[in-house]
């Protein structure tokens, strides 16, 4: 995996088109079965609303994108939404666009702009992230190394998880998986071997793109 970029977390927006209230709420979901729940739950939140629109991309690859209308004219609502996601280079975001309806008609032209331009703005404002496969490593030394592995993260592009303190000190760090080889050498250079470092995990992590 080289990185996907996505919203990071869940972003809510609002805002009235000819008098119909229109709320935006964008969420980041791993899987099919992560977007389903997150549109159910908003669903079940907004029951009153007179529609819950949604498109989603579950995955890091762009594959088997879904959407639906929900009692939309076809092709004026879940279509649209999707389209913006695929505009914004969006992966494992799902959207939801709950409509209720004010009283004046928008027509087919008029609904397509107010979906797509409900999604756009929701997700040119919504925190994103670009996320990797990472690996994260415990780092353990001794406290006189503490200042030059502060400094040498601080200057890295990682992440401290964490820090335990006992005989020694050690640190919980998240490293991108594919320099993780030349980021462990580095270190172990500057401190001359006088640290063990130990694999914990992978998984995939965030960092602002």
């Amino acid at each position: 995996m080289t990185g996907y970029l996505a919203v990071s977390g869940e972003h809510v927006t609002e805002k009235v088109i000819e008098r119909s209230r229109f709320v935006t709420t964008s969420f980041r979901a791993e899987g099919e079965e992560q977007a389903r729940a997150f549109i159910a739950r908003v669903s079940e939140k907004f029951k009153d609303a007179t529609h819950n629109c949604y498109a989603y991309i579950a995955d890091p690859t762009g594959n088997a994108p879904r959407f639906s209308d929900d009692g939309e004219p076809g092709g004026t609502a879940g279509m649209p939404i999707l389209e913006v996601i695929k505009n914004k280079r969006l992966f494992c975001t799902a959207v939801v666009v709950t409509r209720w309806f004010g009283g004046i008609k928008l027509g087919a032209g008029g609904l397509v702009r107010a979906y797509s331009g409900c999604a756009a703005e929701n997700l040119e404002s919504a925190p994103k992230l670009m996320y990797v496969q990472c690996e994260e490593y415990a780092y353990t030394a001794d406290y006189g190394s503490v200042d030059i592995l502060n400094r040498y993260f601080s200057q890295n592009d990682c992440e401290v998880k964490g820090v335990e303190y006992s005989s020694d000190v050690t640190f919980i760090v998240a490293v991108k998986k594919e320099p993780a080889e030349k980021f462990n050498a580095a270190i172990i250079d500057r401190l001359n071997g006088r640290i063990r470092i130990k694999k914990l995990r992978e998984f995939v992590c965030g960092f602002k793109p």
